[in-house]
C-alpha cells in the first residue's frame, strides 16, 4: 500500500501530527510527506490512500487573510505567505480510487465551532475522492501550541487504524464487483 501524506502548518503542531500520522501509516504502508508547498498537484495513481490536512482558521481552512494573521502572532511567515490547503485542494486533479482521510488542528477550548478537516473533506469529496474516516481533530493548547499531551501519540494510532479502515474498503470494493 501507498500513502501520501500532505499538510499545512503555521506553528509547527500540524507538521507534528502529520509526522506522527505518516508513522503511523509506515507501519504497514511506503509513505511519502509533503508540506503543502511542495506537494504534487495530482495524486499518483499508484497512491492507496491521500491524508491530508490543517490547522482551523476561523472555523475552517486557512484562507490568506487568516495565514498572514498567524504569521504577525509569530507563525511561519514564508508559510503564510504560501497556499494553504484550501487552495491545494482547488487545484487537485482528480483521482479515482484514491481514498481520502482529512485532520486538523485546533486549539483545545469548549464549544469552539468549525473544523479545517470537515471542509478539507467536503472539498476532496466533491473532487471525486471517497473518504475513508470521519475527520478528525488533533488538539493545541493555545494558538502557537504546543499540542496537548498524547496527541501526537494518538495520531500515530490513527495513521495504523487507517491503514485497517482502507483494508476493509477495499474489501468492500472487490467483493462489489464480485457480485456484479
Amino acid at each position: 500500500m501507498r500513502a501520501l501524506v500532505v499538510y499545512e502548518s503555521m506553528f509547527g503542531n500540524t507538521e507534528a501530527v502529520a509526522r506522527a500520522i505518516a508513522d503511523g501509516l509506515s507501519t504497514w504502508a511506503e509513505v511519502t510527506i509533503h508540506e503543502i508547498r511542495s506537494a504534487p498537484q495530482a495524486v499518483d495513481d499508484e497512491v492507496d490512500l491521500l491524508v491530508a490536512g490543517g490547522p482551523t482558521h476561523a472555523f475552517g481552512l486557512s484562507r490568506e487573510s487568516t495565514r498572514q494573521d498567524a504569521a504577525t502572532k509569530g507563525g511561519d511567515a514564508e508559510a503564510a505567505a504560501g497556499i494553504g490547503l484550501r487552495e491545494w485542494i482547488e487545484a487537485l486533479r482528480p483521482s479515482p480510487g484514491v481514498s481520502v482521510a482529512t485532520f486538523d488542528t485546533r486549539v483545545h477550548r469548549p464549544r469552539v465551532p468549525g473544523s479545517a478537516a470537515r471542509a478539507a473533506r467536503k472539498r476532496l469529496r466533491a473532487h471525486g475522492f471517497p473518504a475513508l474516516d470521519p475527520p478528525t481533530t488533533f488538539w493545541v493548547e493555545g494558538t502557537s501550541g504546543p499540542l496537548v499531551d498524547g496527541e501526537e501519540d494518538r495520531a500515530r494510532r490513527w495513521g495504523a487504524e487507517l491503514l485497517e479502515a482502507l483494508r476493509e474498503q477495499q474489501a468492500q470494493r472487490a467483493g462489489s464487483t464480485t457480485t456484479r
